[in-house]
């Protein structure tokens, strides 16, 4: 299922010369993945990680420029226990085994609360960050411990923090600077965002950078979702007539 004008000669077409800006996806469904086959959630989130890489890889292959992925909210923390310490194994696994199927010249980011973390973990998190600071091919955003209402209340923060200190006026706060204070600073607000597995809806996920997004929803569950799947969304994006308010 994907919404808002769906064409039956969509596979024959060509992906657009002009692809977006940024590129969200909301890699949902794993566990129904992992229930209709009769196994634990946790290889569900197992499928779900290897073909985050396959994503990620086929992404800079076509050419695009910023990319995020909903990984693990602030709400995820309230799921069972083994299915959180899966969660976290995998993404252990994955900043270790990043370097790996990364080539060099991709900025890695992380885009949330990262002192929730063990320390070993956020010091990992933060040393590849400041590692691939300088790449410039691609920049791959992975939200964990993210909110997007959290976000704007931890810019609300800086920001009341700034008033404080003498360094702004409370007239002096834009959208702007509330923008400069979000986690995806200096990164462009979402063109398109991608959510697999029939949910119509954002569940808390770049809910300011969507303010202006196209939406994509598909039924397929997202350790099936494939690099033709996003070519998919990619062409119906393209389909789209963006006004941003105007006629």
């Amino acid at each position: 299922m994907a919404l808002f004008g769906k064409k039956e000669n969509k596979e024959e077409q060509s992906l657009p010369t002009v692809l977006p800006q940024h590129v969200g996806f909301i890699m949902d469904g794993n566990g129904r993945w992992a229930r209709k086959r009769g196994l634990p959630r946790s290889f569900g989130h197992r499928e779900g990680a290897k073909n985050f890489k396959k994503i990620v890889r086929y992404c800079k292959d076509i050419g695009l420029k910023n990319i995020s992925f909903y990984a693990f909210s602030t709400e995820n923390w309230q799921r069972p226990t083994d299915e959180i310490n899966t969660i976290m194994e995998l993404f252990r696994d994955y900043i270790v085994d990043v370097r790996n199927f990364l080539s060099e010249n991709t900025r890695m980011i992380f885009l949330g609360d990262k002192s929730a973390f063990d320390d070993d973990l956020r010091e990992k998190m933060i040393k590849l960050e400041q590692d691939t600071a300088h790449y410039k091919e691609m920049n791959l955003m992975m939200a964990v411990n993210y909110g997007g209402r959290d976000e704007i209340a931890h810019s609300a923060r800086m920001l009341a923090q700034q008033a404080i200190d003498g360094k702004i006026k409370p007239e002096d706060i834009t959208e702007q600077s509330v923008a400069d204070n979000l986690y995806t600073a200096g990164f462009p607000d979402v063109d398109l965002l991608i959510r697999p597995s029939g949910e119509l809806r954002l569940s808390n996920y770049l809910i300011w950078q969507c303010a202006y997004a196209e939406y994509y929803f598909t039924d397929v569950l997202w350790p099936d979702f494939s690099p033709k799947d996003l070519d998919k969304a990619l062409i119906e994006y393209n389909n789209r007539n963006r006004r941003f308010g105007g006629v």
